[in-house]
């Protein structure tokens, strides 16, 4: 069944033929469809590492994915971090740190800070929302964190912004069907 469109052109019954769109095309539209895909994924991997340079930090990005930290930050609040080396971790820092045996980093405040003579500095975190502190967290043995563990510090957040982020590791169907759209419109889109 094929009905007119708005201008007398013929619309397919399904209302989303991709595959018929492609086919339309010429391969001169279609590898330009292509290259333009190439280069969005592209120029959004050179902006995140351009970030990584300019802050200092291995994921200058994180979403925050549970309520340790409330009322600070809340479950998909959006945090930027920054991870300058000369900077000293100071008591009531919010810090971003990776414990070995663990995928995904913390996001904890600084409770105590020790200083060493020789100038190594050990420190131990708690969730504001936590009755007690993360050595719980670390690794078997470990009591307290070190610089090489840090991330970074939070700088600035977006509340509620990174939820997209939950929602999509929560349900990974969604996911791809998010990225299928997103791909088949950045493929199909003509230019004018």
């Amino acid at each position: 069944m094929v009905r007119a469109g708005a201008a007398g052109t013929p619309l397919p019954a399904s209302g989303l033929d991709i595959f018929g769109d492609l086919r339309k095309m010429n391969k001169r539209q279609l590898y330009y469809q292509v290259l333009n895909f190439a280069m969005i994924v592209s120029s959004a991997l050179m902006i995140w590492k351009g970030l990584i340079v300019l802050t200092g930090s291995e994921s200058p990005i994180v979403v925050v994915l549970s309520g340790s930290m409330e009322p600070a930050f809340h479950r998909g609040d959006l945090l930027f971090l920054t991870n300058f080396r000369e900077d000293p971790i100071r008591a009531g820092e919010i810090v971003v740190f990776k414990v070995e045996g663990r995928d995904i980093p913390i996001v904890h405040r600084v409770i105590k800070v020790h200083e060493k003579d020789n100038g190594d500095i050990k420190f131990l975190t708690k969730g504001d929302n936590n009755e007690v502190d993360d050595r719980g967290l670390y690794k078997e043995g470990q009591n307290w964190l070190e610089k090489k563990d840090v991330v970074g510090r939070a700088r600035g957040f977006l509340p509620y912004v990174g939820m997209v982020t939950i929602i999509m590791n929560d349900y990974p169907k969604f996911k791809y069907a998010l990225l299928a759209v997103m791909g088949a419109y950045v493929l199909l889109k003509r230019e004018s």
